[in-house]
């Protein structure tokens, strides 16, 4: 048989299906560019233009495995000394913060359809990490999966609220939805515990309180916080949780650098799940961005709500000095 015989010609693959044919045997059989030029009888610089149209095209989704970030050198560190389950760090990159966090909300998006299994209770949290991490999602299918909003909606800054966070992850896992339709924050206790003794509202935070994992970001004390910016809290009342000892926000409520939950003027109005049943799930994946967050991170991580932790080299180096 002559050699040629298996080449094919273009003219037998035309418009859109030579993009696809030049990616699959690229991506899926291997071949190098000059081993497709020479298959598909065109020049390797058209195979070069055809391969870019793919990706510009959507239809190349390029991921490295977890293992590239969950098995380094710096992972193993970070997950030995603070004995967490796993730990993914992202290189930092050299563009600055804002690649920095990019870099990170696709690793979260990369790892987390791999952590869930079919039958999963997954609480989400709320704030722009979570919100970017789900926006980062590519469609899966986890069978018989519900996700559940762990705190009230309030109104933000980027136009989201926390029933938009845990729909988004559902959408994109194709999963129950289970949100909490109450507000973050009442104007008193009472408002508060009447709503808690409402049916619909009891159902809604007992569902919440029996996830098996759950997916959040810690925010800090900083003038210039989630908590503060969204409107959960007044600076007096940040300072006064500061005052108290409070290094970080978890879901609406205020930790120490132990982890341990600080009381407040907060904790009566607060609608959402509370600390204790944050704790010791069978997952808690953190994602942290920053180093302004660090010491919120590593109280969230030593208080035992994490067992996976998402972040950057320089935050894990960061979290390690304070270790």
């Amino acid at each position: 048989m002559p050699q040629n015989s298996t080449r094919r010609s273009t003219k037998q693959i035309s418009g859109e299906d030579i993009v696809v044919e030049t990616a699959w045997l690229y991506y899926h059989d291997g071949l190098n560019q000059s081993e497709i030029a020479n298959r598909l009888l065109v020049s390797r610089a058209t195979v070069v233009n055809y391969l870019q149209e793919a990706r510009e095209r959507g239809y190349i989704h390029t991921k490295l495995s977890p293992e590239a970030f969950n098995s380094h050198r710096a992972a193993l560190e970070l997950r030995d000394r603070f004995g967490l389950k796993a730990a993914y760090i992202l290189p930092d990159g050299t563009e600055g913060q804002d690649d920095h966090a990019s870099r990170i909300i696709r690793g979260a998006a990369d790892w987390l359809p791999s952590l869930l299994e079919p039958g999963d209770r997954l609480g989400v949290a709320w704030g722009k990490t979570i919100y970017d991490v789900a926006e980062r999602l590519e469609q899966t299918t986890i069978a018989d999966l519900t996700v559940l909003q762990l705190v009230g909606s309030m109104a933000t800054p980027y136009g989201f609220s926390a029933d938009v966070c845990s729909s988004n992850v559902a959408r994109k896992f194709s999963a129950k939805c289970i949100n909490l339709h109450v507000p973050a924050i009442l104007s008193t206790a009472e408002i508060a515990a009447t709503l808690r003794a409402e049916s619909l509202i009891e159902k809604q935070l007992h569902a919440i309180s029996h996830c098996n994992k759950t997916l959040f970001a810690v925010g800090s004390c900083n003038p210039d916080s989630h908590v503060a910016s969204s409107g959960v809290a007044t600076q007096k009342e940040l300072e006064d949780y500061i005052a108290n000892g409070a290094v970080g926000v978890l879901c609406g409520r205020f930790i120490n650098a132990e982890g341990d939950p600080v009381s407040g003027p907060l904790d009566d109005r607060m609608m959402g799940i509370e600390l204790e049943e944050l704790r010791h799930r069978d997952m808690g994946i953190l994602v942290s961005i920053g180093e302004e967050r660090v010491p919120a991170a590593v109280a969230a991580i030593k208080g035992g709500y994490a067992t996976h932790v998402v972040t950057n080299q320089s935050c894990a180096a960061a979290m390690m000095d304070l270790a």
